[in-house]
């Protein structure tokens, strides 16, 4: 009973852990003191929940939580949420703050859903079913981001082809206006960049410990890694160079391109997603 519980807290951890870092992300990207403010309370619950856990665990075993290496790493992950909450709220440094994180996610992440630290095997093989699911999920949904932000960059591109023929006609009204379109493709890439890296993370994670015979260099490995780096690069143009316009939306359109191949073709040549076989 204790076991299943404490699964159930780590579970509920890793999902506020994520929702944390994908406002952190946003206040990286933005300096949105809000999403920052936003993301120190929510990574204070998964604190205070890890905390609990500690103090439970010393009390059921009667000593502290670092002879094991998932002890040892569950410890980890305590202490990098912890020098994380405090460099936040004391020194500011944002860029180091949401790396931080990313390093704390991985450690809980490994800790929570490894079946070797489970004695039931039948509870291993459901914390690993359980894994995938979330990362199946947090994939999915960065897609849809994707996909609504390529909507956007799309419209953006009619209108802006509208505009330079000045055909001012009511379809040119309905579009919306080129800064509107613009800002919402960049909101929604800025959300799915976080969640497409944690459910990257994830399924690693699952391959290691589901799948260790699949190639690190699996062809849906690589065009994932790839999908993350041109749409990290979409945001570092946007954000550090101030890169704006039909150029933007052009990359944009073009990673969306192999958001579709990555999905249905390469699924079908990878034997990390069989299912889709």
């Amino acid at each position: 009973m204790f076991e299943q519980g404490m699964t159930r807290l780590h579970e509920l951890m890793v999902i506020i852990y994520a929702i944390s870092i994908l406002f952190y992300f946003i206040d990286f990207l933005n300096q949105n003191r809000k999403a920052n403010k936003i993301a120190f309370w929510i990574l204070s619950i998964v604190w205070v929940l890890q905390t609990i856990f500690l103090f439970l665990y010393m009390m059921r075993t009667g000593r502290f939580p670092v002879l094991t290496i998932f002890e040892g790493l569950y410890f980890y992950a305590w202490v990098l949420i912890t020098l994380s909450l405090v460099i936040n709220r004391l020194l500011r440094m944002d860029f180091t703050v949401f790396f931080t994180n990313v390093i704390g996610f991985v450690i809980m992440v490994i800790h929570t859903f490894a079946p070797v630290q489970i004695e039931s095997q039948a509870m291993a093989e459901k914390l690993v079913s359980e894994l995938l699911l979330i990362h199946i999920t947090m994939a999915i949904v960065s897609y849809g981001a994707f996909s609504l932000s390529f909507i956007f960059s799309a419209l953006y591109l009619l209108q802006h082809r509208l505009l330079k023929m000045k055909k001012w006609n009511q379809r040119l009204w309905r579009l919306g206006d080129l800064q509107k379109l613009e800002k919402l493709s960049y909101i929604l890439n800025a959300i799915g960049v976080p969640m497409l890296l944690l459910s990257l993370i994830l399924g690693l994670t699952w391959k290691f410990i589901k799948l260790p015979d699949v190639s690190w260099f699996d062809l849906k490995i690589i065009t994932s890694l790839v999908l993350l780096t041109i749409y990290s690069t979409f945001l570092y143009l946007k954000v550090r160079k101030e890169m704006f316009g039909k150029s933007l939306a052009l990359l944009n359109s073009a990673a969306f391109l192999i958001i579709l191949i990555n999905f249905f073709l390469v699924s079908r040549l990878s034997s990390f997603h069989f299912w889709y076989a």
